[in-house]
């Protein structure tokens, strides 16, 4: 069996309703994972999980407010009733905000800190609470953090995201060695995709323009292409297969690190 085979996985992916976790949440599935998508887009997210039980795999959904504590409690407890346990994670729900530094918005800023940071950490602490032993699952198992390229890079008007997103990928580093410290049997790694052309990357290149860093969403992913060695824009399916990787026993003794997956655009 290849140690990328996730047969018996099950798997929590939020933000799974679209874009790249819906793409996750789908090249985990495809590879054995059985997984429940997390989401407030409730419509949506139960078409993703339709659309993947349709090919065979197992996948369900449940709502999550990623910023509502209480609401990961009953989501984490949901998923694992739904799927008979948990052994990873995977928290992809994020929100950018374009803007420029002199005209920064403070709610602006409020809004990503408790999506991205507060909704990150939420879900470590209670996949820990699962996971761990004596948790409701209690086998360990592995959680993915999605960070950005944003967070290695000085790219303007997304300097709330960039922090935001560097914040991640601390996160992921203390709670990796929280996990080793207390044997919690949990690996806890990141990934930094690079741009790609979902809902939320064309929109970021809309906004680009929009707020005059480039004169067209057009220039805006050129100079995006123009900083990455590899030439191009990422794909769902190169974030994806990443995740897979490192929920996977191929990444099996690598725990507290981030991998970057942006065409060399960070390095």
């Amino acid at each position: 069996m290849s140690v990328f085979d996730l047969h018996g996985r099950k798997v929590l992916v939020t933000g799974g309703a679209q874009g790249l976790g819906q793409g996750m949440a789908t090249a985990l599935a495809a590879a054995g994972a059985a997984v429940v998508i997390a989401d407030v887009q409730e419509e949506a997210g139960r078409a993703a999980a339709a659309a993947i039980s349709a090919t065979g795999a197992t996948a369900d959904f449940v709502r999550l407010d990623v910023t509502d504590d209480a609401n990961w409690e009953s989501a984490i407890a949901e998923t694992v009733e739904k799927l008979g346990g948990l052994d990873g994670l995977v928290n992809n729900a994020g929100l950018e905000i374009t803007e420029l530094v002199a005209d920064l918005n403070p709610n602006s800023v409020r809004l990503m800190l408790e999506v991205n940071i507060l909704g990150t950490a939420l879900g470590v602490k209670h996949a820990f609470r699962a996971m761990r032993p004596g948790g409701p699952a209690g086998g360990g198992g592995s959680v993915v953090n999605v960070s950005s390229v944003a967070a290695t890079i000085a790219f303007p008007g997304i300097s709330g995201y960039s922090a935001t997103k560097s914040a991640v990928d601390r996160l992921t580093r203390v709670a990796a060695a929280e996990s080793g410290a207390f044997g919690y049997g949990v690996r806890v790694n990141c990934i930094y995709p690079g741009l790609v052309p979902t809902a939320m990357g064309n929109q970021l290149a809309v906004e680009e323009a929009a707020i005059g860093v480039f004169p067209s969403p057009e220039e805006a992913v050129g100079a995006v292409i123009a900083q990455t060695p590899l030439g191009r824009l990422g794909e769902v399916s190169d974030m994806a297969d990443a995740v897979v990787f490192l929920i996977s026993d191929g990444a099996r003794f690598i725990t507290g690190t981030g991998l970057s997956v942006d065409g060399g655009m960070g390095m």
